[in-house]
């Protein structure tokens, strides 16, 4: 019986110390993902589904794919070089940011609903950048 449990101590041991044969492999030494593996990352697999050869050196899933998601600085700002946003740029978009995003729509003929979405952002993002001078739109309001 003894004998037993020295075999499984020394088994279990052997495992923790060495691990179960996996290497780790550090961030330099991580190969670039190929275009089929992206693909392959990108479709309904999970990443149980996807095999260890396929994506070298790393077991991590990449973000969701889809459109940009603008954050509450960057819509007040493109809002504020637009000239339709007056407030502080402090990240929360509350009514006043609300009141320029359905202005910036109503200008531009887009649906105002006072949400940025793909479409929205798609014509909004001129301006984060620039001035209102530096993009040509109907939201600019005239001097």
């Amino acid at each position: 019986m003894k004998k037993i449990e020295v075999v499984i101590f020394t088994v279990v041991f052997g495992l923790v110390m060495n691990g179960c044969g996996k290497k780790q492999v550090s961030l330099e030494e991580q190969e670039p993902l190929s275009m089929e593996t992206l693909s392959a990352l990108s479709t309904n697999q999970t990443v149980s589904e996807i095999k260890v050869s396929e994506v070298p050196g790393s077991s991590l899933p990449l973000p969701p794919a889809g459109p940009y998601k603008p954050g509450a600085i960057e819509i007040q700002t493109a809002l504020k070089n637009a000239g339709l946003y007056t407030g502080a740029i402090d990240g929360k978009i509350g009514p006043l940011s609300r009141k320029a995003i359905i202005e910036f729509q109503k200008a531009n003929g887009l649906q105002a609903d006072g949400k940025v979405g793909p479409k929205t952002w798609a014509v909004l993002e001129k301006y984060l950048t620039g001035s209102p001078d530096d993009a040509s739109s109907p939201s600019q309001k005239s001097p």
